[in-house]
């Protein structure tokens, strides 16, 4: 009989090593991947045909970009490429049809009760060239900021840790809802604020723009001192004389998320002055103090000052930055994060809390400051 051959050792630690490999590969715990929502079936439906059907088209993409769970709050889950072609045709339609309506003659029986048929022509024409839409998406950001608002935990000392990511991913899916979107930003954005509709109007500048003309000056001359103010306001919020294009329009987004919501600003920026209105600035509202009308004793000289009442995030601020112990490193980086949430949202650089929190910005954004 034959011998039998002995295993070659090289063979065998080659072969343990591969099913080490291997069982490495099987343990190792790799981030679930959302599938890209489909095109839903609308049938013989036109989502173009009404609000009413476009929006019902629209809003399963927007529950997908903006309220869908991920592992990764810093990217938005996608929709499928035939889902996105059709919002785009859909909503180009829409546009396109409703303002070729707008353009004829109006009959008397549309007209609304108690106003001249020019005004009710105008008012039509406003609403189906896109401010119903643009008015739908800020209710829908509105609903989705509140629901952030309403999951806020109780203790002060986890709301940093669920703010922090909550916005990193409503962040992602308002870029995401801007792309998708962008025939909003260039057909009806784009015109309202060649309209002076835009986050900084003519009457905002022209009482100080009124003050440094001439009855002799040029029209260019007046539209040069109307520019000189808005990079006067512009410097508000970061701009410095040579900043690159791109660089610009990030500071402008800051200053569009701080405007009334009377404004008309692109969608992100909407996005933005949703989470400020309805988030932010709850957090930061400094609450009452009850009481008002007790008599207190009056503080002896030696006693230290009571207490100012700050607003939850404030509250939150100063427990993460005056806790001891812990990673330094990490309250440093939450800190940044929060700055940069302030900012983009349109906290103003003189809010006392921003000026806390600016001085842990990264070093490669601190130009975002005023300097």
């Amino acid at each position: 009989m034959p011998d039998k051959k002995k295993p070659n050792s090289s063979s065998r630690s080659s072969t343990d090593s591969t099913a080490t490999t291997s069982s490495t590969s099987i343990t190792t715990p790799v981030e679930p991947i959302i599938p890209p929502l489909p095109n839903p079936s609308t049938g013989s439906a036109n989502p173009s045909a009404s609000l009413h059907s476009l929006w019902g088209y629209l809003q399963p993409a927007l529950d997908h970009i903006l309220r869908t769970s991920t592992n990764n709050p810093s990217k938005a889950p996608a929709i499928d490429v035939s889902y996105h072609m059709g919002i785009h045709t859909a909503v180009y339609n829409y546009f396109t049809a409703h303002s070729e309506a707008s353009n004829g003659p109006t009959p008397a029986s549309v007209g609304l009760p108690g106003f001249p048929a020019r005004l009710s022509q105008s008012f039509d024409k406003s609403k189906a060239s896109g401010t119903d839409l643009y008015e739908q998406l800020d209710r829908y950001y509105a609903d989705v900021a509140r629901e952030i608002f309403l999951g806020t935990p109780h203790d002060d000392a986890d709301l940093v840790h669920y703010l922090i990511p909550c916005f990193n991913r409503y962040s992602a899916g308002a870029q995401s809802v801007s792309r998708l979107l962008n025939y909003v930003n260039r057909h009806y954005v784009k015109r309202a604020i060649d309209e002076d509709r835009g986050w900084l109007r003519l009457a905002d500048v022209l009482d100080a723009v009124a003050r440094t003309i001439r009855e002799d000056d040029t029209r260019d001359k007046v539209q040069k001192r109307l520019r000189e103010r808005r990079t006067e306001e512009l410097k508000k919020w970061g701009f410095v004389e040579g900043d690159s294009p791109a660089r610009v329009a990030q500071i402008e987004g800051y200053a569009e998320a701080a405007s009334p919501p009377d404004r008309v600003v692109p969608l992100a920026a909407l996005a933005y002055r949703r989470f400020r209105i309805d988030v932010v600035d709850p957090l930061l509202a400094v609450p009452k103090v009850k009481g008002k009308g007790k008599k207190r004793r009056p503080p002896t000289a030696d006693a230290d000052k009571p207490p100012m009442p700050r607003g939850r995030l404030a509250r939150a601020v100063k427990e993460l930055l005056e806790s001891k112990g812990g990673d330094e490193e990490e309250r440093r980086r939450l800190a940044g994060e929060l700055a940069i949430m302030l900012r983009t949202v349109g906290i103003k650089v003189d809010h006392p809390l921003r000026k806390k929190l600016d001085k842990f910005l990264p070093a490669d954004d601190i130009e975002g400051t005023t300097k």
